[in-house]
């Protein structure tokens, strides 16, 4: 009978030794995944265009009307962690007579009062295409996530906001 009462308690610790490690591992998958979660996103730092022709400079007000956008398009959804992503997306055309080998473009989703919900800068060329040939168009599409629906979603915007030309 000994035996046996002590086979029954060896089963309850192992079982219980079991349960305690597979909570404990259950723990550490969900901080895991939280801070991966977390970490992406932040997004860190925008990516830029170097040596770019910005707003504000004459050249920029040159091509400014030789690089044009359609009126921007949104499209919205709701994903199964609660948050709203929303895609912005535009046609570029290419009207300068140059070849276009690089873009940078701004993205954004406004309140009320104008204030940036969410924005997002995009190296658009090179990176999704290398370069857009004179004449030619090109779809833009740039996605804002971790929105909430209490968050006041007016208006949105795109803007381009560097351009580089093959020399």
């Amino acid at each position: 009978m000994a035996a046996q009462d002590r086979r029954l308690e060896e089963t309850e610790s192992r079982r219980t030794l079991i349960i305690i490690v597979a909570i404990a591992a259950a723990i550490v998958i969900a901080l895991f995944f939280y801070l991966l979660l977390r970490a992406g996103g932040s997004g860190g730092a925008e990516p830029t265009l170097q040596g770019a022709i910005r707003p504000g400079s004459p050249e920029f007000d040159q091509y400014k009307t030789q690089v044009v956008m359609d009126d921007p398009e949104a499209f919205e959804s709701k994903r199964a962690l609660g948050d709203i992503v929303m895609t912005l997306k535009t046609t570029v055309r290419n009207l300068s007579g140059k070849t276009l080998n690089g873009l940078e473009m701004r993205a954004a989703v406004v309140d009320h009062q104008g204030k940036a919900v969410r924005e997002k800068t995009v190296v658009v060329v090179p990176g999704r295409v290398r370069e857009i040939p004179p004449n030619k168009t090109m779809d833009v599409p740039i996605t804002l996530e971790g929105m909430k629906d209490t968050d006041d979603r007016a208006n949105i915007k795109m803007e381009i906001t560097g351009l580089k030309f093959k020399q």
